[in-house]
């Protein structure tokens, strides 16, 4: 069977907050585990496709995994600046990678923000141990900018997230 990449739909929200929530989880990528704030935002699906576009990778009925991606200016934008898209929550079910979803997932922003007008490029933040992550976003010609790496929580000096860019 063919990965397909298409809108979330709401039957699916459940579903895919878990997914992206036990990814989260079992890659050991919440600083505070299951009391993680944080993991309240990767489960609320229906949050994110209010204010951005919430793709889904499925094989036939199954859901192998998703990403929200968010148009220039979008308000779930933490990074980006005039005219860039930005990428967040990428996840993939453990039983799902190495089979090409996660590629195909960020091919597909990619490919939106080279049908939106004035896009000029797509940004994205990552946790330092993403590592299969940070080769797709390489492989598919996104550059580290390490200028604009950041810290979600300010009060914890050891929370900094790198940060990549595509220019189209």
């Amino acid at each position: 069977m063919d990965i397909l990449i298409r809108p979330a739909q709401p039957a699916e929200y459940t579903a895919l907050g878990d997914l992206t929530a036990r990814a989260y989880l079992d890659d050991n990528l919440l600083d505070f585990g299951e009391s993680d704030a944080y993991l309240l935002e990767l489960k609320d699906v229906a949050k994110r496709a209010a204010a951005a576009e919430v793709l889904v990778a499925v094989e036939g009925d199954t859901l192998l995994g998703g990403v929200t991606w968010v148009p220039a200016g979008g308000p779930m934008a933490d990074i980006a600046r005039p005219g860039e898209a930005e990428m967040r929550m990428l996840a993939v079910a453990r039983e799902a990678r190495g089979r090409g979803a996660g590629e195909a997932l960020v091919r597909a922003c990619v490919d939106r923000a080279r049908a939106t007008p004035g896009c000029t490029g797509v940004v994205l933040s990552t946790q330092r141990t993403m590592h299969a992550a940070h080769r797709i976003y390489e492989r598919l010609g996104f550059v580290r900018t390490p200028e604009r790496d950041w810290n979600p929580l300010p009060e914890l000096d050891d929370i900094t997230l790198l940060t990549y860019e595509l220019t189209l």
